[in-house]
């Protein structure tokens, strides 16, 4: 055995990581590149070598021989042959499918195959009739543009990804440039945001769609606006929440040129269009019942916009896919921490936002000191002999949720907020009675759905001033929130096995701190129970970023061990 070889590769694409091997974290690097975290015990990591992990791959311009000389470098026993074959033909199904504009017919399109049996194949697929696809040559296919979306997402499906070289028309001109600073010096990039913006808009003819991937913290509203910068079009931003809006708007206000009268917020309290209009996916989404059309999706098509910015993409909802089928013709820019979707759809963000364009690893970004350190640590608390005797008797959620709310729990938040008498801290949790007791116990405010939105605004003011120690939140500080000064997050209870809930609340952490640098998330789950085996999932994409995660008994915590 090789002692640098830290995997075990299997024909079924899976690929097994010894987490104890000396090569396990440059393995682990190498794998991320093309496959993904699936289970993360404490012995063996399980990855699988997915089509779509691969297209990610592709796209960011890894090829075959990449790919195999990383198996080969990282593999205990050697690759199975019949695996590299695999991988082979998948990675070539990329490009091998081009759409471009067809320029002796104004407004169609031409899909070109590298083979006429990929046509063959595609002719077949029953799905595809109401597109109207008309056959020109062996390898030459006809559709109208409008047919651009649903295509892609439907050749997608089967296993077909298309590289879509028909261009973006240029919407509306807009003038910006980046605001001088007090110093009266214009503001900057840093180095991976100007490398991010440019993957964004890649070489001629390739770019102007797809997805970075960075870390919370990393300034992904900068690159944003950087790409918004470049474009010099109207835009619409599209974002999870109201405190993300005024956040966005907050952002282009203080660092471009853009005058206040040239933004608009379109949310449940104003409905401004403007030339560059910020949105959330909650109000494009509303109707006022099952029956109804969404009123405000028009909000795509009340201006010419040259770029489309869907921040926190891996919220997208599902009519939003829909609206953006129709629209492939706009420039479309996707930001997220994870692409990891809890309803599956990754496909969809690939075919209809774009590939994964750029991703800076959570770590590397760390070492280097533009996001904070963090420590992780799952702390394990105990039920009484009560809750334990009500905890066996019930069903499966309830089992859940009766874990999940352990009074114990609340000493130990006790204990942490003693440990950490200096620090901003969060604690976070799911269920509303359950944040209602420890707010009254601690006595800190409670931020959740229920609260205003200028009452939201005032508290993280005095939050970031240091003059609220404490917050009590409950998911809806998961996304997209600005808490730069907070540096310790306590998790009491989460959304069952959420990856990406658990990357977004560890992201609340990661701007950079003064002083050392250093911030703590601790998960608090009750011990033997349904809320421990979720943890395990939860933590899964933060241990592919490299994070651990140490375990602690409640009764280390509370002798201060």
């Amino acid at each position: 055995m090789n002692d640098l070889k830290a995997c075990i590769v299997q024909r079924d694409r899976t690929v097994l990581l010894d987490c104890g091997h000396p090569g396990f974290a440059a393995a682990r690097e190498k794998l991320s590149r093309f496959a993904e975290l699936i289970k993360s015990p404490s012995s063996f990591h399980t990855y699988r070598i997915t089509p779509l992990s691969l297209w990610n791959a592709a796209a960011m311009g890894c090829n075959v021989d990449d790919i195999a000389m990383d198996l080969a470098a990282i593999s205990r026993w050697g690759t199975p042959a019949g695996l590299l074959q695999e991988i082979r033909e998948l990675v070539s199904r990329y490009g091998k499918l081009r759409l471009q504009k067809d320029e002796n017919e104004e407004g169609m399109l031409r899909l070109t195959a590298a083979e006429s049996l990929y046509l063959d194949e595609i002719f077949a697929i029953q799905t595809l009739s109401s597109l109207m696809l008309s056959r020109i040559s062996p390898v030459e296919a006809g559709l109208k543009a409008d047919a651009r979306g649903r295509l892609k997402q439907e050749l997608m499906r089967y296993g077909f990804p298309v590289l879509d070289l028909a261009g973006f028309h240029e919407g509306q001109a807009l003038q910006l440039e980046w605001r001088a600073g007090n110093g009266n010096k214009e503001f900057s990039l840093r180095d991976y945001q100007n490398e991010a913006v440019d993957a964004f808009e890649g070489v001629t003819g390739s770019g102007g769609s797809g997805v970075l991937v960075l870390p919370c913290g990393a300034g992904k509203t900068v690159i944003g606006i950087a790409a918004l910068e470049r474009q010099q079009c109207e835009c619409l931003i599209l974002t999870s929440n109201t405190t993300s809006v005024e956040q966005w708007i907050q952002e282009l206000a203080d660092k471009t040129t853009l005058d206040p009268s040239e933004i608009g917020q379109y949310t449940g309290r104003k409905k401004e269009v403007k030339p560059v209009t910020v949105a959330t996916y909650q109000i494009l989404t509303h109707r006022r019942s099952k029956e109804d059309e969404f009123e405000h999706m028009k909000l795509f098509n009340e201006r010419n916009w040259g770029l489309i910015i869907y921040d926190e993409v891996h919220l997208l909802p599902a009519p939003v896919f829909r609206a953006t089928a129709d629209i492939q013709a706009t420039r479309r820019l996707g930001l997220t921490a994870t692409l990891v979707r809890e309803d599956g759809c990754e496909q969809d963000v690939f075919s209809l936002i774009g590939p994964k364009r750029y991703e800076m690893p959570w770590k590397e970004l760390e070492a280097k000191g533009w996001i904070a350190r963090v420590e992780c640590g799952e702390i394990r608390v105990p039920m009484d002999a009560g809750l334990r005797e009500k905890y066996l008797y019930a069903a499966g959620k309830e089992k859940f949720r009766l874990a999940a709310e352990n009074p114990a729990k609340t000493a130990i938040v006790q204990d942490l907020l003693d440990k950490h008498p200096d620090a901003g801290i969060l604690v976070i949790g799911q269920y509303l009675s359950q944040l209602n007791e420890i707010a009254a116990l601690i006595g800190a405010p409670l931020i959740s759905g229920k609260t205003p939105q200028p009452q939201r605004t005032a508290l993280y003011t005095s939050f970031k001033r240091g003059e609220t120690p404490v917050l009590v939140v409950s998911k809806v500080a998961n996304f997209a929130v600005d808490l730069p000064d907070a540096s310790v997050a306590i998790e009491i209870s989460g959304s069952f096995g959420s990856r990406q809930e658990e990357a977004q609340r560890l992201g609340r952490l990661l701007r950079p701190k003064a002083g050392d640098n250093q911030a703590y998330f601790y998960t608090l789950v009750s011990e033997s129970s349904k809320e421990e085996e979720f943890a395990v999932r939860r933590q899964m994409f933060l241990i592919e970023q490299g994070y651990e995660y140490s375990v602690h008994s409640a009764r280390e915590v509370r002798s201060g061990t």
